[in-house]
């Protein structure tokens, strides 16, 4: 059985489906029997739909491109 170390540290693997079926069968052995994993996993799948749900990053130059849009609307 994995320890939980070794839990955490393949948890992205896991998560994104990058395991071999034998790592997975490993991770879904631990996570049966470790509510602190099992914990740590169901955090990691909500934080990872929160951060799919953040808007794209703004540009960097919006503010001159915003001004540059309403000097060109205002001739």
């Amino acid at each position: 059985m994995l320890s939980c170390k070794q839990q955490v540290a393949r948890s992205s693997d896991y998560l994104d489906g990058q395991l071999s079926f034998r790592e997975r069968l490993l991770v879904r052995h631990h996570l049966l029997f470790c509510p602190n994993c099992r914990r740590f996993i169901k955090q990691m799948r909500l934080m990872s739909a929160a951060l799919r749900k953040l808007p794209e990053p703004l540009p960097t130059d919006l503010e001159q491109t915003v001004e540059r849009m309403m000097r060109e609307q205002s001739r």
